[in-house]
């Protein structure tokens, strides 16, 4: 298991309050989420952006209480690097990490364009997608920005490096927790099957054991929706996704028959995406 760190955390664990009735004292950890969130401020910033022409979504997550503001973005693309890293400066935040859930094939990510224009961004994506990066996670790996953390699950199925992101369970982390989930689950749908190693099997299982165990007010954040949705619930999708609340065999008999036409992008998305997003590539990229 790897962690990767930006600042040392702090931790709140042993933390206590002093309420208004006099001598008695409680446990931090004693308090409900909903109380914490009346007396903490918000520990996070977030931001969800979206690319029009593949229905791509990016996301910002960012540590407000730390000095320095650190950031990552979540799937960026090519084609709006430039207003991200534009909303990134106005926000005051300081940019450490550019990640991908998968090795995408409808549309060219930004990471590699971000570390041409910002200085020492670290690009990250899971070791079985076998591309290039600066950083590789595995399952069980943390993702740390200031003291906010992403844990990194491995959900292979629609390709076979496929990751999803989730935010900590502890009192200082965002509330409720959030997962991004790629293209392995999207919003009442899911990522084909049929290319890059993809599995009908694979994909029922990863989410099945790496999703909906999670609990079920987790917000869920896709890397695409087509048809106006920006975020879900793991309680949502375990009843209302018209294809993994089914039984595996009937899931995988949905997947086998959805005749979908070749991705019009993949034969320029996914060499490039292999390569940080850049064909042309230095030694340090």
């Amino acid at each position: 298991m790897m962690f990767f760190r930006f600042s040392t955390s702090s931790s709140f664990s042993r933390f206590s309050i002093l309420l208004p009735k006099p001598h008695i004292f409680l446990p931090f950890k004693s308090y409900t989420t909903s109380f914490l969130s009346q007396i903490m401020p918000c520990k996070h910033i977030f931001r969800q952006l979206f690319e029009k022409e593949s229905s791509t979504y990016t996301y910002l997550l960012a540590d407000s209480l730390h000095p320095d503001k650190p950031a990552l973005l979540i799937d960026p693309v090519d084609r709006t690097v430039d207003r991200d890293l534009a909303l990134v400066k106005e926000l005051g935040l300081k940019l450490i990490y550019a990640i991908n859930t998968h090795v995408h094939a409808d549309h060219v990510t930004g990471s590699g364009l971000i570390k041409t224009k910002v200085f020492g961004v670290k690009s990250i994506i899971s070791k079985a997608s076998n591309a290039r990066a600066d950083l590789f996670v595995e399952p069980g790996d943390k993702i740390y920005i200031g003291d906010i953390y992403l844990e990194v699950r491995a959900t292979p199925g629609h390709t076979l490096g496929c990751i999803t992101y989730v935010t900590g369970d502890e009192v200082n982390q965002p509330q409720p927790r959030m997962a991004f989930t790629g293209d392995a689950l999207l919003i009442r749908g899911c990522g084909r099957t049929d290319f890059q190693g993809g599995s009908s099997d694979k994909l029922y299982d990863s989410v099945h054991s790496q999703i909906f165990t999670l609990p079920k007010d987790t917000l869920l954040y896709p890397a695409h929706d087509y048809k106006g949705f920006t975020v879900s619930t793991v309680g949502e999708e375990i009843l209302y996704n018209p294809r993994l609340s089914k039984d595996k065999e009937t899931f995988k008999n949905i997947m086998q028959n959805l005749n979908l036409s070749y991705p019009k992008m993949i034969d320029i998305a996914v060499p490039s995406n292999m390569v940080c997003g850049l064909q042309e590539t230095k030694s340090d990229l």
